[in-house]
């Protein structure tokens, strides 16, 4: 679409009930990001109350007909979904507005490639938008979904906005804290003042939505506005969240174990483990609705009620077919059904087992099948290959689920986002317990596969040639698990936690895996980058196969003024609890490698590591290092449990350490 085009959105699918919107962007850097927020309007154009704002501390507006799905990676960068049931989306709500803004005085200049996408309930793509000239803007309007004459349109706006998300949720209603900000942190107090912007920026009326006409272009932006004092939007009502600090036990010893809602002891073939897994798990989708909605909202599912079925028989030719399970959503006497596979303690699912659950699907009108299993997908590269009758008129969608998200959506909800009320915290609570636990087999991803043997020893003695299919083989696995590892360190912190990918815009994931895979052929490592939010820089993981060292780094910009050792010596002081054998390199300009030591021999001497000469400091690298593991699953000498934990103490004993003290967790900034 163009620039001010609208488009009927039942001309495009019949499935346009729930339809997902993505925002992408991406970054030559791999640092570039922003938040995405969403805002129902009325016939007024204004939000009918703060609970009409969904950001990223109120995930959830519209009565849950309108949920941010969090981030993605993608072969271009990252992207941003939201699901809208749209049937369920109220009446007196006229227009949703969807948005974007950065923060920490970013522009979207700085970013490449934004664009809006729009599929329906089956996952079929029906609008991309690209949005051009957002140098200058803090805060961008892509798009808007309003209702006429009973049908839903889209319009593609792709407007700049002022004066980021404050000033964008002001001119639409929603009531801003005016509390003033938090002063600097001790260290930045002599840190030089961001310089103002010279030019003055855009932004798009609020009042251009209510009047308009459906042929007519978007409302041409407002003359010069100043820039808005910086001020912080409500968040959502409190919701209950369980405590990082358990209470005391009451119980004489240690040996005592606490009652389970959901026991674990008595598991011990797979077979018994999946139907358990599957019971456990849609049994609490059903009595949790933030939960259940958060893993079906992508699925295309409406917001309405849940009912989830195992031990179900469905008819199938000679043999009957015996799904693990199915959910079953109704909404205004529509209903939304799928089928559920599961598999556990990390076996593969089985295309012909697929194949038949998507045909029993299409024959019964069902709308999706779901497959849930330790391993984890990967864009390009299904995990099973299924066959899709074109003849038939009804869609069925296939969708995966791994594990290590079902546990992540979990804690972020009990840990940092809060539920309804102290029993769904507690159930879900129960069902973390049950995951994690080592009977369950619903660990996540943990075999590196058939490969990672040969072609380690393929690196060792110099035979593996490029082009060799395992060596494709471990470059997927080795992205399913850094995949995991942002999962896993996303829920325990509460931060986005993304891997960051590299790659030329509109390249092939298939290609872009080809090629590291020649390169691990070549160089005998393995490179992976993780973006986590707030942090200074970008998370460097390099297993080197050949010498068997994990390396985790990060590169610290050095931006404060001030002599050269008085910057040494305050990132030493910063890094007072991090680990004697932590390397530290200065970054100077030029081509020439800056000085280097480890923190040990540096605490004393810190002036070591002042570049001679007079270079100027750009920043500094930290990094550690660790045996690697060499069994290709997760126990205590394998490869998959030495990088989870290269990567937590990194992040426990670094990054934590030199995250910028200006930029705090947003899901740790206060109420309204």
């Amino acid at each position: 679409m163009v620039k001010g085009a609208n488009v009927g959105l039942t001309a495009l699918s019949e499935n346009v009930g729930s339809v997902v919107v993505g925002l992408g962007w991406s970054s030559a850097t791999g640092e570039g990001d922003a938040d995405v927020s969403v805002l129902l309007l009325d016939g007024d154009g204004k939000v009918r109350s703060d609970d009409d704002f969904c950001f990223y501390n109120n995930p959830v507006a519209g009565n849950g007909s309108v949920q941010l799905l969090g981030k993605t990676p993608t072969a271009d960068g990252s992207e941003d979904r939201i699901s809208f049931d749209l049937d369920a989306v109220p009446q007196e709500i006229d227009t949703v507005v969807v948005a974007a803004s950065r923060y920490g005085g970013s522009r979207f200049g700085e970013l490449d490639d934004l664009r809006l996408t729009l599929a329906d309930g089956a996952g079929d793509g029906l609008v991309r938008f690209a949005v051009e000239e957002a140098d200058e803007v803090s805060a961008v309007i892509f798009g808007e979904l309003y209702r006429r004459s009973g049908e839903w349109k889209f319009r593609a706006v792709g407007q700049g906005y002022a004066s980021g998300l404050a000033g964008l949720a002001t001119d639409y209603g929603v009531d801003i804290d005016d509390d003033e900000a938090e002063g600097p942190e001790p260290e930045q107090e002599h840190a030089e003042a961001e310089p103002q912007a010279a030019a003055p920026e855009v932004r798009v009326p609020a009042q251009a939505t209510a009047a308009r006409a459906d042929d007519a272009a978007p409302a041409s932006p407002d003359p010069v506005t100043p820039p808005k004092p910086v001020r912080r939007p409500r968040t959502a009502k409190k919701k209950v969240t369980l405590p990082r600090t358990v209470r005391k036990s009451l119980a004489d010893n240690e040996s005592w174990r606490s009652a389970r809602l959901f026991p674990v002891s008595a598991l011990k073939s797979d077979r018994e483990r999946e139907t358990r897994a599957t019971s456990v798990v849609l049994s609490v989708m059903a009595q949790v609705p933030e939960f259940g909605r958060r893993l079906t909202a992508g699925f295309g599912a409406p917001a309405g009620r849940m009912e989830t079925y195992t031990e179900v028989t469905l008819p199938h030719g000679e043999s009957p077919r015996r799904p693990d399970g199915v959910i079953r959503v109704e909404r205004a006497g529509k209903l939304w059904t799928a089928l559920v596979e599961t598999k556990t303690n990390g076996n593969a699912l089985k295309p012909d087992q697929v194949q038949a659950y998507m045909d029993i699907a299409a024959r019964r009108g069902y709308e999706a099948v779901i497959t849930l299993s330790n391993d984890v997908a990967l864009e390009g590269s299904p995990l099973v290959d299924v066959r899709i009758d074109g003849r038939r008129k009804h869609k069925v969608a296939l969708w995966h689920l791994s594990w290590a998200e079902v546990v992540h959506q979990a804690q972020m909800l009990i840990r940092h986002e809060g539920v309804g009320n102290a029993a769904h915290a507690w159930l879900l609570q129960e069902l973390l317990h049950y995951l994690q636990h080592e009977n369950s087999g619903c660990h996540g991803f943990q075999n590196m596969g058939a490969a990672w043997v040969p072609v380690r020893r393929g690196i060792d003695d110099e035979t593996l040639c490029q082009g060799d299919a395992r060596a494709l083989e471990v470059i997927e696995n080795w992205e399913r698990l850094v995949r995991q590892v942002c999962l896993r360190l996303g829920g325990e912190l509460g931060q986005k936690v993304l891997p960051v990918q590299r790659t030329r815009r509109g390249s092939d994931p298939r290609t872009r895996r080809t090629e590291l895979a020649d390169h691990l052929c070549e160089q005998g490592r393995l490179n992976a980058e993780i973006r986590i939010e707030g942090t200074p820089g970008v998370l460097a993981i390099l297993a080197d196969l050949r010498t068997g060292k994990l390396r985790t780094s990060i590169e610290v910009p050095s931006a404060e003024p001030g002599y050269p050792l008085s910057r040494v010596k305050r990132l030493i002081r910063r890094l007072a609890e991090a680990p004697a054998d932590l390397h530290i390199e200065t970054l100077v300009d030029g081509p020439s490698p800056g000085p280097r030591g480890t923190l040990e021999r540096l605490r004393p001497e810190p002036a070591d590591i002042v570049p001679k000469g007079g270079a100027q400091i750009t920043g500094f690298r930290l990094s550690l290092f660790k045996s690697m593991g060499n069994g290709r699953g997760a126990a205590e000498t394998g490869f998959i449990r030495s990088v989870d934990e290269a990567v937590d103490r990194f992040h426990a004993q670094v990054v934590a350490q030199v995250e910028a003290p200006a930029r705090r967790s947003r899901s740790e900034e206060p109420a309204g």
